[in-house]
């Protein structure tokens, strides 16, 4: 088994990239989808946030608030860790069971976890290789002013309490543009794909991961 990170920022297009590793037939752990069910309504992680934060961060439906919440810890260092040690070793729990179910049905799988993150956590020792998915900061900042309707200056704070993503690029073992054409980025997640599927194979290729 090899387990790799995929990464990014916000507006590279990860989750594009990931939905490609699935087509091409890898495992994909989505950290995104994780860390909603894991705030879901009366789970521990979802008390322990409204026990920090307040009532004040709830919708009607009793679930999270995500835009209140983001507000809140994109505004505040301090406000952000809290909400990272609440949610993330929950996050790791529900991510590790995964990893095992995978591993006991297919030893010598290509699991993709899409970890926006990932170097933020300093997790990037953890996995066997890491994915970046890349655009530059400037794409970055057009692709989420047009589809969240965010002020320049909101999207300037979030992309600000991340890594920047060319400094990311050094640390990355495959570097995926996603600036292009949708054709022209599957056309580098199948060469990748394939360079991993051989890693798997090889005798003593076990994760150090897991």
């Amino acid at each position: 088994m090899v387990i790799v990170a995929l990464t990014g920022g916000i507006g590279s297009g990860k989750s594009t990239v990931a939905r490609m590793f699935q087509d091409e037939g890898a495992y994909v752990i989505d950290f995104d989808f994780l860390a909603r069910v894991v705030v879901e309504p009366d789970k521990p992680a979802w008390r322990d946030i409204i026990d920090y934060f307040g009532p004040e961060i709830l919708s009607p439906d009793r679930t999270l608030n995500r835009s209140a919440l983001a507000e809140i810890v994109f505004s505040d260092d301090e406000s952000r860790k809290a909400l990272e040690g609440l949610t993330h070793p929950r996050i790791f729990e529900e991510s590790d069971a995964l990893i095992e179910a995978i591993k006991r049905k297919d030893p010598s799988s290509v699991v993709i976890i899409d970890l926006p993150l990932l170097f933020e956590l300093s997790l990037n020792k953890k996995f066997d290789k890491i994915i970046l998915a890349y655009v530059p900061r400037a794409v970055q900042l057009k692709r989420i002013v047009e589809r969240d309707g965010l002020a320049k200056e909101e999207v300037e704070k979030r992309l600000n309490a991340q890594i920047p993503i060319e400094e990311k690029r050094s640390f990355s073992d495959y570097i995926i543009h996603n600036e292009g054409g949708l054709n022209d980025t599957r056309n580098q997640v199948r060469k990748v794909i394939h360079e991993l599927e051989d890693l798997a194979r090889k005798e003593g290729g076990d994760s150090k991961c897991c």
